[in-house]
């Protein structure tokens, strides 16, 4: 039986709120889009070509039609930063030198159109969806109508309808948005949500990983489209495997870019997911002085801890601790954990994926012998939440 939840609700019920959509053209540069990808949820933005001024206006198509571009996040900057090997000339390049077309990424939908059929083309491979706000509405629900005009409207007869179709404007709607609806509507979906994510087929076995001792730029030539994650792992002679870090978008968001980039150009990924301190018994080389944002140039040592965004005291951290710690460490789960858990603990970290580790059969410290299982991306929970529903 369909959850009422896709029969009753619209892509138009998700859209209260969200602010109008803000184009970050192509033209822009490398610097301004580590600024935009830090205010972006998933960690990315998506890239627009500039409008031809000599082209007449078509306001009955969204905004995108024939602009759009592609998407860039934190990873594909980065990496972009680390192939140039001069900060101050990949600071000052053109998004466009970074974006790889996909205008399959992004697609415009009607306010009306069911929250199912959002949900199928975001499992197809569709990350955005690009909605009209102010639009007389057809189709859609009776919650969304009693919120938007105090009360129900069965034909159009919204005070929307009245506006010209010139002056509406669009938003865009992200994975993340729909599956912290889904997160609201728990009652409606039950069991489902609190069955393991083992039960529902929810883990990716098929996921991206290089050895500890490859050299992480070569990661940059490489990068998984979706999750956008590598994860760095120990392969023991049995063949299990042990995630000692990742290199991901969501891992580098509002992040030192500068650094980083650094980073990823000349050390392997082991070094990179765990960084170096004084105490490490590799020494790491001085990174010349960068710039970053119009700064004063200083010399920037790499730390993952730094990376992630939070920096630790040396007392906090040894060499011989572990290899990772703090933000620096992945986000992990069990087999056994609910729906609901993982895609509760995505929200909170605001990452695009899961890690999902089980501990080893003869292992003495439960967590630090995990061994890795797979991985839960927004893709994989839409299509647990979604599986038996699209043919009804």
């Amino acid at each position: 039986m369909t959850s009422p939840v896709f029969l009753n609700y619209v892509v138009g019920d998700l859209t209260l709120g969200k602010p109008d959509l803000v184009e970050f053209l192509e033209t822009e540069t490398v610097e301004a889009a580590i600024r935009a990808v830090g205010e972006q949820s998933e960690g990315a933005i998506a890239v627009w070509r500039k409008k031809e001024s000599n082209l007449p206006k078509i306001p009955e198509k969204g905004p995108g039609m024939g602009r759009f571009v592609g998407m860039v996040n934190s990873l594909d900057l980065v990496a972009f930063m680390a192939r140039v090997g001069d900060a101050e000339v990949a600071l000052r390049a053109p998004v466009s030198e970074v974006v790889t077309p996909n205008d399959s990424l992004l697609s415009e939908v009607d306010p009306g159109t069911r929250l199912i059929d959002a949900l199928e083309m975001m499992k197809q491979g569709v990350r955005r969806l690009l909605v009209r706000k102010t639009v007389p509405w057809r189709g859609m629900s009776k919650r969304f109508s009693v919120i938007f005009n105090g009360r129900w409207m069965k034909n159009c007869e919204s005070t929307a309808g009245t506006w010209s179709t010139a002056m509406s404007s669009f938003c865009c709607l992200t994975r993340e948005d729909v599956v912290r609806f889904l997160l609201s509507c728990l009652g409606a979906l039950a069991p489902l949500p609190l069955t393991s994510i083992a039960e529902v087929n929810a883990i990716s076995v098929d996921y991206a990983h290089v050895d500890p001792a490859t050299p992480a730029i070569h990661v940059a030539q490489n990068i998984p489209p979706d999750p956008c994650a590598v994860a760095v792992v120990e392969t023991a002679s049995d063949g299990t495997r042990k995630i000692i870090g990742e290199i991901s978008a969501y891992k580098l968001w509002r992040s030192d870019h500068v650094a980083a980039s650094w980073a990823m150009a000349g050390l392997s990924a082991a070094q990179f997911v765990t960084g170096f301190e004084d105490t490490a018994t590799v020494p790491a080389p001085v990174p010349p002085p960068l710039p970053l944002f119009g700064g004063t140039a200083r010399h920037r040592k790499f730390s993952s801890r730094r990376v992630a965004g939070w920096s630790f005291g040396a007392a906090a951290v040894t060499a011989a601790a572990g290899m990772y710690r703090g933000r620096s460490r992945p986000l992990t789960c069990r087999q056994s954990s609910s729906l609901a858990a993982v895609m509760a603990q995505m929200l909170s970290h605001r990452a695009t994926h899961v890690w999902v580790t089980e501990p080893a059969a003869d292992a003495a410290d439960a967590e630090d012998d995990d061994v890795l299982v797979g991985v839960v991306s927004y893709v994989d929970i839409l299509r647990a939440v979604t599986r038996g529903y699209a043919d009804e």
